[in-house]
């Protein structure tokens, strides 16, 4: 057979492989099942954000005011925050343990499974609704530029075949995502690189906002901080990293892992992000939809619709699958492939509730742009543990929850962890500023949202600071030995 060939640290183990359901869930992957090499998580995290919605949130950047170099600059370092996505990915390996479980660590075994309802599932189902509706709604558009009418039967059927590709390869889990990412990743940077083709041939790179609507001083720096946030909610949405490095060989180069999960996600986030803001220099990016269609030519405008349709499915198969993971990790007894058919049903029927009956998508955007305050800090105090433990995760300890854990803490809660998560989420929420809250902070510097800044640094001082005063504690409190005097030395 053809993986007979195949090094040892390639061959896919019979509870993880491509074509068959993933057996394993949160639980930990032993060493004889681990396999594979850290460049394949570049496919896996290039497939997953070639998405529509980078291009939506460059083209806000210059609907705020910015000039087409401050849009780009903003991007780009938005988008650094993908530095510290690939290095919490280096725990998984280490721990052959998911994110939702390595967090125990940090959180405590019953302080962890709250973080999970909240940021673990909560704001993944939130993802992969509006993931649903914004793929739905671009197929929607397709059915009807290739003639067809978009009545309700019709929609119907789009959501829910949208649905069913989604769930079905996260239902299959991770060496079927590995494999099909290829794929998807190289069709889909094609069709980016004929997109990029036809924007950049009308890209204005000299624009600058009309002079009534020019920003100076402070309220330029405002609208960047704003900007930055934006760009920062995508990749602080994705602290799940080691989800999908936890099949690993432990020895594998945590660098490695650091940097192949950075580029994979930076360099089409970027890439995106830009032509956005490229595109919002010549046409109103208020409907990207329907503005690029002035820019595109007559053929492959059908095309972009199947790139933004693919792209939401893509970028969801992962949203599902950690999602997914972290039911298992609140506590809930069921297998892994259960739990992301129950978040199939919830996810589709938040999606039809805002494209059938209420049309929601903005406020629950707004929404999520306030879960920076409580991502920040969570991302931040993980990365802080990580230093702190040198990486250094028991896997098997980590999955024991009965109250003689070493992570049971105290009542199942680590102090250090919450305190230094309420520290850095109230600060973080003292400085945000969006559509729906205007923070007092912000609202002393003229709209400026520095959460994405405050947040994280506040919760990783903070759990650096009690974390050294547990450790000076407890060497205090041990016993000194002091060492046998012989008579001689008596003497």
């Amino acid at each position: 057979m053809p993986t007979a060939t195949r090094p040892p640290d390639q061959q896919e183990p019979p509870s993880d492989r491509a074509g068959r359901i993933e057996t394993h869930g949160v639980d930990f992957i032993p060493a004889a099942e681990r396999y594979g090499r850290p460049r394949s998580l570049f496919v896996v995290w290039a497939a997953s954000n070639i998405t529509y919605l980078y291009i939506v949130l460059g083209g806000t950047l210059v609907l705020l005011g910015l000039n087409a170099w401050q849009a780009l600059g903003v991007v780009v370092a938005g988008n650094l925050c993908w530095l510290l996505i690939g290095y919490l990915s280096i725990s998984g390996p280490a721990s052959g343990s998911p994110s939702e479980v390595v967090t125990r660590a940090i959180f405590g075994v019953r302080g962890n499974r709250v973080f999970n309802v909240i940021l673990g599932w909560g704001v993944g189902v939130a993802y992969e609704a509006i993931n649903l509706s914004v793929g739905a709604l671009a197929g929607f558009a397709l059915v009807e530029q290739w003639g067809g009418s978009a009545s309700a039967g019709v929609k119907w059927a789009v959501v829910l075949g949208t649905a069913l590709v989604t769930f079905t390869v996260s239902v299959y889990g991770h060496a079927t995502i590995v494999k099909l990412s290829g794929w998807f990743t190289w069709l889909l940077l094609a069709s980016i690189l004929v997109l990029g083709y036809y924007v950049l041939q009308h890209a204005a790179w000299g624009y600058q906002t009309p002079p009534q609507y020019a920003l100076h001083g402070g309220a330029l720096w405002a609208v960047a901080a704003a900007g930055f946030t934006i760009i920062a909610s995508g990749p602080l949405s994705w602290g799940t990293g080691a989800d999908y490095a936890r099949y690993l060989p432990a020895s594998t180069s945590p660098r490695a892992v650091t940097w192949w999960t950075t580029l994979g996600a930076f360099l089409p986030s970027v890439v995106l992000g830009g032509l956005g803001v490229l595109a919002g220099t010549v046409v109103n990016m208020a409907n990207p939809q329907t503005s690029l269609k002035t820019l595109l030519p007559g053929w492959f405008y059908p095309v972009f619709l199947l790139v933004i349709l693919v792209g939401s499915i893509t970028n969801n198969v992962l949203t599902a699958y950690s999602s997914g993971l972290a039911l298992q990790a609140m506590g809930i007894p069921w297998k892994r492939s259960v739990t992301v058919v129950f978040d199939a049903v919830i996810g589709v029927s938040i999606c039809a509730y805002a494209l059938f009956i209420s049309n929601f998508l903005n406020t629950l955007n707004n929404i999520l742009e306030l879960t920076v305050a409580f991502l920040g800090p969570a991302l931040a105090i993980y990365a802080v543990d990580i230093v702190l433990r040198r990486n250094r995760y028991d896997g098997l300890e980590l999955h024991d929850e009965t109250p003689g854990s070493r992570f049971w803490y105290w009542h199942g809660v680590r102090p250090a962890g919450a305190i230094a998560m309420i520290a850095g989420t109230a600060a973080a929420l003292l400085c945000a500023s969006n559509d729906l809250y205007v923070s007092p902070v912000a609202g002393a510097l003229d709209g400026a949202d520095l959460s994405a800044f405050v947040g994280p640094v506040v919760g990783a001082c903070a759990y650096a600071a009690i974390v050294a005063r547990e450790r000076s504690r407890s060497a205090a409190a041990r016993p000194v030995i002091s060492p046998v005097v012989t008579g001689a030395a008596a003497e």
